[in-house]
């Protein structure tokens, strides 16, 4: 199918939407950039029942977390979901998904937890991993307080928050299933790591870069470390049977797309139970897109709904 005719006029309005050369740029640039992007593209100020800024113990010190309560709230006891932001690692934090997580609680009914986890290259691997886990297990112990179900915790993540989200059902499976994860959503998900360059389908040209992923995980992976690691790849995993139900995600005209597709193959054929759902006409990151692109708020409620009948 051909790109969608939104995403090609917005091509032409905005050349740079087209490769944005992050990889020229230092990592504080790109960080600016990138939420100047996100601030010009996305809905403002949609509504939600609650939106907190709240603070949570981190491995390496605390982390700031966005607590938001949809605004048709069943209850005062809800179902959850972590959600760990995109950006490559590198890039991306509260703000940049405001819009993204403030949908998602409202057509999941979930409480939405977002993470403001370590970014590299200040913090590389493993620090991302350490956070996005222990936010999911203090969610978990702090259920009551937080006003959540600790049976029904989700966690999602677009892009590299997308790896994080699958790695942490990893991380748990290994630890006794604990936490307890319900179920999981992986948008766009950055799902096999590497260290050479790659040339990918629509690599170049629909703004996300081969060069700019290669960019973003040397960021990430510091030197010694495996790719092949199923906490850097789960695409790499030897088992993945026993991991929660998944809710996968990708855009037709994304890079990462047949590796998110061979994830959802190979849950499939471990016997997890998984729902891909595919926007052929669309491109990596246009989720934050919502003042754009509406198709993104119909994929972003179509998730929910995933959600809310995962964890009812």
């Amino acid at each position: 199918m051909p790109l969608d005719p939104i995403v090609s006029a917005l091509f032409q309005r905005f050349p740079d939407l087209l490769t944005y050369k992050v990889w020229e740029k230092a990592p504080e640039e790109a960080r600016e950039s990138y939420r100047k992007l996100c601030n010009a593209s996305d809905l403002k100020d949609l509504p939600i029942g609650k939106s907190e800024q709240i603070e949570m113990p981190g491995p390496a010190g605390p982390l700031a977390v966005r607590a938001y309560t949809p605004v048709a709230a069943g209850g005062p006891t809800l179902p959850a979901i972590v959600y760990f932001h995109g950006g490559g690692f590198v890039m991306g934090d509260l703000d940049t998904h405001d819009a993204l997580c403030r949908t998602l609680a409202n057509e999941s009914g979930c409480r939405v937890f977002s993470v403001a986890y370590r970014l590299a290259p200040e913090f590389p691997f493993p620090a991302a991993m350490d956070d996005a886990f222990a936010a999911v297990k203090w969610v978990e112990d702090n259920a009551t307080t937080l006003g959540i179900d600790p049976n029904d915790i989700a966690v999602a993540g677009d892009s590299a928050g997308g790896n994080l989200a699958a790695v942490v059902c990893l991380l748990a499976k290994a630890n006794r299933n604990t936490p307890h994860i319900a179920y999981q959503l992986m948008f766009y998900p950055s799902i096999a790591l590497t260290r050479d360059f790659v040339t990918r389908p629509h690599g170049q040209g629909y703004r996300l870069d081969d060069r700019a992923i290669q960019w973003f995980y040397s960021h990430y992976m510091p030197a010694g470390s495996d790719p092949m690691d199923e906490r850097l790849s789960p695409l790499a995993a030897n088992d993945a049977s026993g991991l929660p139900p998944a809710y996968i995600l990708t855009a037709g005209f994304d890079p990462l797309h047949d590796e998110a597709v061979a994830y959802a193959a190979k849950l499939k054929e471990a016997g997890v139970s998984v729902t891909h759902v595919d926007y052929p006409t669309m491109i990596h990151g246009f989720l934050t897109m919502q003042g754009w692109i509406p198709l993104a708020t119909q994929a972003i409620a179509a998730a929910g709904e995933a959600v809310k009948d995962a964890v009812k």
